[in-house]
């Protein structure tokens, strides 16, 4: 199976940092709107390296459809066919407050999002006129001079990220494949990701081979018990991040924790971050997260996203694995039977 890594996005760093993902063997490398730009350092990495690559996410509701379309356009034609444009919605608190958007009917919003692109990608491709008129967009307009043309690699696939229900349905429904959300687990995934993933595909009339499905783990890797302690202390603090935002509730509910959300959220308020951490147990790294040696990790991916997937984007948040580490956990990852 594929394996993908996130680069460095400082655009001073992520051209060594792509050479490094480079030397671990892995298949491709993928962005995270975080501290800097999403697009950018998929320029330098696709100057630099053979990898696939893939934004993951870019949030689409401060953005135009024809700025995304743009940008993947442009960056499908540089890489020469290796890009995928992942997108995702964010929560209501970042749009409006970090961004500066509006937070309105988000999965309404996506759908047309991913459908107006789609539309321009039509329109350059010269399959249809742009005639694009939805609820929250309009594109009618593309003149000659600002049609870039047929894309030689054709257009870059649409991906969506999404955790609930309804987002993960929408992205069956109108997205090229899914960005599993890495806060999840065995339970969550089996019980309320795929039969939403299902819904979605029904409901467009696509059956799983029209759909891409692609895991995401948080990874505490390590060969000796001081490495892998410091992992689990990485993938405990995102968890606590992440647990603290009540979108993100549901994956605590099917596990259990409910009761954990409402003390998180409040510490995260006050910035007590490290309270928050222990309230992270062992059994929630080791249900949410992914643990162990190199082997252990790839057989746990294995086993929690079984035959629904055949790529997967690792996470090591606040923490580096050694080389050989990371190295030996692709070549196992690596070593799996396709899975679709």
């Amino acid at each position: 199976m594929k394996v993908h890594l996130q680069v460095n996005g400082s655009p001073t760093g992520a051209s060594a940092s792509a050479a490094e993902i480079v030397e671990t063997g892995a298949d491709g490398l993928f962005t995270f709107e975080g501290q800097h730009d999403v697009f950018f350092p998929l320029l330098i990495a696709a100057r630099e390296t053979n990898l696939d690559l893939m934004t993951n996410v870019a949030i689409a509701a401060p953005r135009s459809p024809l700025h995304m379309a743009h940008a993947a356009y442009d960056l499908q034609v540089y890489s020469g066919g290796r890009f995928r444009l992942g997108l995702g919605s964010q929560i209501k608190v970042h749009i409006e407050k970090r961004y500066g958007s509006t937070w309105h009917r988000p999965a309404a919003r996506m759908a047309e999002t991913i459908a107006a692109i789609k539309a321009i990608f039509a329109a350059w491709e010269g399959q249809s006129p742009l005639n694009f008129r939805g609820e929250f967009f309009t594109h009618t307009l593309m003149a000659p001079n600002f049609n870039p043309g047929p894309n030689p690699f054709g257009p870059p696939p649409v991906l969506m990220g999404a955790l609930g229900p309804i987002m993960t349905r929408t992205a069956g429904e109108v997205a090229d494949g899914l960005l599993v959300m890495p806060f999840n687990s065995a339970r969550h995934f089996a019980d309320r990701t795929v039969p939403a993933i299902n819904e979605g595909l029904r409901r467009s009339q696509r059956s799983a081979n029209d759909f891409q499905v692609i895991a995401q783990a948080m990874v505490a890797v390590g060969s000796n018990e001081g490495d892998l302690a410091a992992a689990v202390n990485g993938v405990a603090s995102l968890i606590a991040f992440y647990g603290s935002t009540p979108a993100y509730l549901p994956v605590l509910e099917v596990e259990g924790w409910a009761e954990v959300q409402p003390e998180l959220n409040a510490l995260s308020k006050q910035g007590r971050f490290a309270e928050m951490r222990a309230l992270i147990t062992d059994d929630m790294v080791a249900r949410i997260g992914i643990v162990g040696t190199p082997e252990q990790c790839a057989q746990q991916i294995a086993e929690r996203f079984g035959d629904h997937v055949d790529e997967v984007c690792c996470y090591f948040p606040y923490y580096t694995p050694i080389h050989s580490d990371l190295a030996g956990l692709i070549d196992a990852l690596h070593r799996r039977p396709a899975w679709r």
